[in-house]
């Protein structure tokens, strides 16, 4: 019997099906070339779960700490949610596969049990699988935007969104904005 943790995708990668996966699966890439699964969805079935626990192993983490750690693998493209990490990792500790190590409060402390590095440890195929599109998205980002310059572009949105709530601009106060919009443009042409 298949173990459940094998959605699918993962028994595809796991009994080495997986050429052609993309043609029937497909990676969308979404508005900032982030990867994508279909219907928008950053992970298949079971894969989050794979990738909380393999985050777990490395070391124990609070829930925050596991959200930060995707969002800093996908290079900020995706974040999960408190509503979908706290539950997986409520059904890690009823599986058995996690266990809460310290409370600090309502904030727990969460480890990988032996069962939990078992999991892993039969479904590595899957967990590699993850890993490597974690890798990829990673690098395709940070090759096409450093972090310098996704802030400055972020800046510059900014400030125009401030400027333009405050109220109406004057004929010369667009005439000044869209003057220096031209100039930086010219400069980045120039690079």
């Amino acid at each position: 019997m298949r173990n459940f943790w094998l959605g699918q995708h993962a028994y595809r990668f796991a009994h080495g099906l997986h050429e052609g996966a993309e043609r029937h699966h497909g990676r969308h890439h979404g508005r900032h070339g982030e990867h994508r699964r279909r219907g928008g969805r950053v992970f298949d079935h079971g894969d989050l779960r794979l990738l909380v626990l393999r985050l777990l192993q490395e070391k124990p983490r609070h829930g925050y700490e596991i959200i930060k750690a995707i969002e800093d693998r996908l290079a900020g493209t995706y974040s999960p949610s408190p509503g979908v990490i706290y539950p997986t990792l409520t059904l890690l500790e009823e599986l058995g596969h996690a266990e809460v190590r310290a409370t600090e409060g309502s904030r727990k402390l969460y480890a990988i049990t032996d069962a939990g590095a078992a999991v892993l440890e039969a479904e590595k195929p899957a967990v590699d699988a993850v890993m490597a599109r974690l890798a990829d998205a990673e690098a395709s980002r940070a090759s096409t935007h450093a972090p310098p310059l996704v802030r400055a572009m972020e800046n510059l949105k900014l400030a125009l969104r401030l400027r333009t709530s405050r109220g109406p601009l004057s004929e010369t106060e667009v005439d000044a904005i869209a003057a220096a919009l031209d100039t930086a443009a010219r400069t980045i042409e120039r690079i």
